[in-house]
């Protein structure tokens, strides 16, 4: 069994780099509502964002030596999504491996688990979307996978996926949809502004969103 895959293809830079300030909810609905990950999983603080391609780490519970080689392995821009088998009372990842991974330049981490020293990774400005915290440490003594297909909060993800993140939560797009989904996210955001001059103007969200047939349909009562 390869533990390891090497090479994967990404979603090329120039197409990422037009996702960049694109709001999550926009991307997930422009997508057709899908790749939205478990709202649990949260930025360790306001303002944290993720854009970049995905590189898989599966890690064994309590265990963070794949980290450690996918920390290794990963190029500058990558996003580190790593699942630990539903177990998050441990810190997989800390202070110095966020060191490491800003002198490599990795894109960020998506852990579907805990870290700790949070204070100091917020202060040194690298960008993680976690479960929580926890002060426990892990073993370096299992092996897992690197770069293969995981579940990471109810979200298929396969390297060089799409990976967004801001304060509202996290979407994954799928390598081959980007396109897609990036021309749809671009008309949303100019049919929203449309509609947003029109609220400005004083018309209601019934009647902007013609309501009053839904309204009707279900049979409600105003006295």
């Amino acid at each position: 069994m390869i533990h390891v895959i090497t090479h994967i293809e990404r979603t090329p830079k120039e197409l990422i780099d037009q996702f960049r300030g694109i709001g999550t909810a926009t991307v997930h609905e422009a997508s057709g509502r899908k790749g939205a990950v478990d709202c649990a999983i949260k930025p360790i603080s306001r303002g944290v964002r993720l854009c970049g391609p995905a590189f898989t780490v599966q890690c064994h519970p309590e265990d963070n030596l794949m980290l450690h080689k996918a920390i290794e392995r990963a190029r500058p821009g990558d996003i580190l999504v790593a699942s630990v088998q539903g177990y998050y009372e441990a810190g997989y990842w800390g202070g110095l491996m966020a060191t490491s991974a800003v002198a490599r330049k990795i894109g960020g981490l998506a852990i579907d688990g805990s870290i700790r020293d949070s204070a100091e990774i917020i202060k040194m400005g690298f960008p993680i979307f976690c479960r929580g915290f926890c002060i426990r440490g892990t073993t370096k003594t299992v092996l897992g996978l690197i770069n293969h297909p995981i579940l990471f909060g109810g979200v298929l993800v396969h390297p060089g996926d799409l990976i967004l993140g801001d304060d509202d939560g996290m979407v994954v797009v799928g390598r081959m949809e980007c396109e897609e989904v990036l021309e749809a996210s671009i008309k949303r955001i100019e049919a929203e502004k449309t509609k947003a001059e029109k609220l400005r103007a004083g018309i209601s969200g019934v009647e902007l969103n013609q309501l009053e047939k839904v309204f009707k349909f279900l049979g409600l009562v105003e006295d």
